[in-house]
């Protein structure tokens, strides 16, 4: 089979011809269809994030290995089964669950699977879906689509709307309460939908970019736009909040500059979900976070049980997610090139 792979840091992704795995047990191998093209897949390809003091955070010291073949969106079809996997046939259409833990850790022991301290998550610690055929190591963490689904569209289900319900819960959102929600690609645009669909609240989005900020009016359902390159985001969102500040904030972007922004216009009780991987570091005002009340709330990806949840949301057209650009594998070093310049509107994918 053929994958495009991160064999160095840096350097553009290479077509490697590898063996075809063989399940066993209850593995699965997935012809793939579709693979999203994600932000975290840039940091992988440049080999790392921007920590504290423009301290650069090695994916290597996290445990990524290369060579690698990214790709943790993965939505495709069954060609093999285990001889232990039940519940599936061949040619099944079925979006794969990536976040996969070890199963003995306090996380996967109550079903958190993406939050396991030694973490086995599908294009990131082991081969993922930006090839031919991807190799499932259990069942379980497949969910059928069937016809109901455009596939393109279903494989951004697993990270992409996954992080954006997980953040979307996380700021626990109620009918008469104001989000602002940071970045409108292709997270923020799904959490706008979701946002609006599951909880009712008032959705504000920001971003540096008018045609996100379209966007965001026309697919996210947003209520008002902010361009923070354009005016001063603090002054424009309390104007926007009656002086008040909001309820909640998700940045899916969490640079430095976003979240210090985000701090001057929370109310008092907000919660500020960090979801972005931008990278940076904040300075705290400590006496502010016992006197305001504030919760700060990291959020990374979402749970089988979420996905299955969104399954369903996207079967029944609660949810659309955007898929604005498609990719021959060949071309995987330049989806990657395009995501990480602000070229892609919605969400990209692959089809291998």
């Amino acid at each position: 089979m053929n994958a495009a792979q991160i064999v160095k840091p840096k350097e553009s992704l290479k077509i490697q011809h590898l063996e075809t795995p063989k399940p066993k047990g209850s593995q699965v191998l997935i012809k793939v269809n579709s693979a999203g093209v994600c932000h975290s897949d840039i940091h992988l390809w440049e080999g790392g994030y921007e920590g504290p003091h423009g301290l650069f955070l090695n994916t290597t010291d996290r445990g990524v290995k290369y060579p690698l073949t990214p790709g943790h969106e993965i939505a495709g079809t069954i060609d093999t089964l285990g001889e232990q996997a039940e519940g599936f046939s061949k040619n099944d259409k079925v979006l794969v669950y990536p976040w996969i833990g070890e199963g003995l850790c306090p996380a996967c022991r109550i079903g958190e699977e993406n939050l396991c301290d030694k973490p086995r998550s599908l294009g990131v610690y082991v081969d993922g879906g930006y090839s031919e055929y991807v190799l499932v190591p259990s069942y379980k963490y497949l969910v059928k689509i069937g016809e109901d689904i455009d596939i393109d569209a279903a494989a951004t289900l697993s990270c992409s709307a996954l992080t954006a319900y997980g953040a979307v819960k996380n700021a626990n959102l109620k009918p008469d309460d104001t989000v602002v929600i940071v970045g409108a690609g292709g997270l923020g645009l799904m959490a706008m939908q979701l946002a609006k669909a599951v909880t009712g609240a008032r959705i504000i989005a920001m971003d540096i970019g008018d045609d996100k900020l379209k966007a965001a009016k026309e697919d996210g359902g947003a209520d008002d736009v902010v361009n923070s390159k354009k005016e001063d985001p603090v002054k424009a969102i309390m104007e926007l909040t009656d002086k008040l500040g909001t309820d909640a904030v998700i940045d899916f972007v969490n640079a430095s500059k976003t979240v210090e922004a985000d701090m001057q216009f929370l109310r008092r009780r907000a919660r500020l979900v960090l979801v972005g991987l931008f990278g940076g570091e904040l300075k705290l005002g400590l006496v502010s976070m016992p006197t305001r009340a504030y919760r700060l709330i990291g959020s990374y990806t979402g749970t089988l049980s979420d996905m299955i949840e969104l399954v369903s949301l996207a079967k029944r057209g609660i949810i659309k997610p955007l898929v604005s650009n498609r990719f021959k594998l060949d071309q995987a070093t330049e989806a990657l090139t395009m995501l990480k310049e602000g070229k892609i509107l919605g969400r990209g994918v692959i089809n291998p």
